[in-house]
């Protein structure tokens, strides 16, 4: 009973801390939008989104091991190393203080005529905070629907992720 309190607790004090909604579906696509206080400058949240393998849930990767996830501006690559080979999550193809741009298919996506593009914006807030807004864009083709069938799954997916930054931020520990 008290583990299903403090659960409901935290769940409660993570409503609070942001706003996530998906915005629109059709079977063509779909679009999920999360924004959030963090509580930590402009700068060091986007430093920590370039760091993705210290807060991104390795359950969520190919690997399992999150240490296996890199951003790499240079490269352009949200990528993963395999044993024996490699994953391209995402394209960056924008990057600046204030946003970051990626574009392709997460997870499963990549699996079905999908694409997708993934906006990170981070503006200053007061108290040397940061209004990070993240907004995914999918659109192409999937059995069944786009909007019916992922939205609602990919929502949960990159909120706990976007969770997960914020923690990581904010306290050092993604969980």
């Amino acid at each position: 009973m008290k583990s299903l309190f403090l659960a409901a607790a935290a769940a409660l004090s993570l409503s609070t801390a942001a706003r996530a909604e998906v915005v629109d579906t059709s079977p063509a696509g779909f679009e999920i939008r999360w924004i959030l206080n963090v509580d930590a400058p402009q700068g060091r949240v986007r430093a920590a989104v370039l760091d993705i393998g210290k807060w991104w849930n390795g359950q969520h990767s190919y690997s399992g091991d999150p240490r296996n996830l890199s951003i790499d501006l240079a490269a352009g690559c949200f990528c993963e190393t395999l044993k024996d080979g490699k994953v391209r999550h995402m394209s960056v193809v924008y990057s600046d203080a204030s946003m970051l741009r990626l574009s392709g298919g997460l997870g499963p996506l990549q699996t079905t005529g999908a694409s997708g593009h993934l906006i990170l914006r981070f503006e200053p807030s007061p108290g040397d905070k940061t209004l990070l807004t993240a907004t995914y864009d999918v659109g192409g083709y999937a059995k069944g629907g786009l909007g019916q069938v992922w939205a609602k799954p990919v929502d949960y997916v990159l909120g706990e992720q976007v969770l997960r930054l914020k923690k990581y931020v904010e306290t050092g520990k993604p969980d």
